[in-house]
């Protein structure tokens, strides 16, 4: 059997890309379906979760990414090798519905190999917090930015790109059979091994048609996701606003941040709310005390990258009962610094912290900022994950702050 195609048959290496890619597809299918299965069981507030599930739900998804981008490259070379060679013609190109419908499923499966896993990568590149593609080429895309808006954007395009490719695959099986059963002409057998030759049809679809059809389908899908909010940046566990704080010294701008080993990869978030009830003079009291401070943050606003939804179920911060964490510290002379001595409460356990602060205060304004290392078991945080390969026990929390001192204060 010839490797490439004639006018009226396909070669071994068509017939080769055609069916790994299609093996390729369905087995993503099955593995996307489990594994999202999995992971909604973590996330869920009523189901007890273990090690051995969470690994084996990142195990299929490192599985799931690896074959998807596997499928781009075939699929892409597929596409290279389709345009060197010669294409049998359709044997019902004068059934002029028939035949254009057939060539727009060709059109739609053409581009959804390709738009599905570019899409799903671009999202895996956009977020953090990930079961890892297996090669050696890093994780990242070229002019693709770790973005939470563009993760959202590129996971809700796979989404909507996936039954456009489902829709194609179950058309273009229709059509195989109703040619093998119903025709029984040689459509399906040119594509199984052997040698199986037919003359096409003398009336055969153009390609503009198709094309222009196919890239309606993908038009109203993705206008349909849209109008159904998938493409809108999706509200994760919310909680009401932390209130305001009337403080000596006023934040005016700042960042907490957290850091977590996952897979032994950095996965870093931050929380968008939260709030610093500040006193603070220059000259310490007899006790070395400058003053205190009160930290409120609230849980729910934290973004971690993929992981930010197991994060708020009830095996980690179980966000829904302890919606805010809080640190309450006094500002002690250290003689060589600034400590931050207190206690640190996040869900119903409170631990004893001490933290070293970087102070500049320029007249009415002061920059800070401070990095404290916690162990999460402590906290009563991720303890059915006790493997250290799959989440270290570590959290770093790093912050910021700028704050002007309120007109009321005194200056010392």
């Amino acid at each position: 059997m010839p490797l490439g195609n004639t006018a009226i048959s396909y070669g071994t290496i068509t017939k080769v890309f055609h069916w790994t890619i299609a093996l390729m597809v369905l087995t993503m299918f099955a593995l996307g379906w489990i594994a999202r299965t999995l992971a909604g069981w973590i996330e869920a507030p009523d189901i007890a979760t273990t090690d051995a599930t969470i690994t084996l739900t990142k195990l299929l998804f490192s599985i799931h990414k690896t074959m998807g981008v596997t499928i781009f490259a075939l699929a892409v070379l597929r596409i290279l090798w389709a345009i060197s060679q010669p294409k049998p013609g359709l044997l019902n190109g004068d059934k002029w519905l028939e035949s254009r419908l057939a060539e727009t499923v060709h059109w739609l499966l053409y581009g959804s190999l390709v738009a599905v896993p570019l899409s799903g990568w671009v999202y895996h590149a956009a977020t953090t917090g990930y079961a890892p593609i297996w090669w050696p080429f890093g994780q990242g895309l070229p002019f693709v930015s770790e973005d939470a808006a563009l993760a959202e954007i590129s996971s809700a395009l796979h989404f909507i790109l996936q039954w456009v490719l489902a829709v194609a695959i179950a058309l273009h099986v229709a059509g195989a059979m109703k040619h093998h059963v119903i025709d029984r002409d040689a459509t399906l057998r040119r594509m199984l091994p052997g040698r199986q030759t037919a003359l096409p049809t003398a009336n055969q679809p153009g390609h503009a048609l198709p094309i222009l059809a196919a890239l309606a389908i993908w038009g109203a899908a993705i206008g349909l996701g849209a109008s159904l909010g998938w493409l809108s940046p999706r509200e994760g566990a919310q909680a009401e606003a932390l209130a305001e704080v009337s403080s000596d010294w006023r934040v005016e701008d700042g960042a907490l941040n957290i850091a977590i080993l996952q897979n032994n990869s950095e996965v870093t978030g931050s929380f968008a709310d939260w709030t610093a009830d500040i006193t603070y003079g220059e000259t310490p009291d007899a006790e070395g005390k400058h003053g205190a401070v009160t930290v409120t943050v609230s849980i729910p606003s934290l973004s971690l990258g993929s992981v930010t939804d197991q994060a708020m179920g009830p095996a980690y911060f179980a966000a829904q009962e302890w919606p805010t964490a809080t640190l309450q510290a006094d500002l002690i002379d250290a003689g060589d610094g600034l400590l931050a001595n207190g206690t640190l409460r996040i869900r119903d356990q409170s631990v004893p912290v001490s933290m070293p602060v970087d102070l500049t205060i320029d007249g009415d304004t002061a920059d800070a900022a401070g990095s404290l290392t916690v162990d999460r078991l402590d906290f009563g945080i991720g303890t059915g994950t006790q493997d250290e390969s799959s989440l270290a026990f570590a959290v770093r929390i790093d912050w910021t702050l700028t704050a002007t001192r309120a007109p009321e204060a005194s200056v010392e």
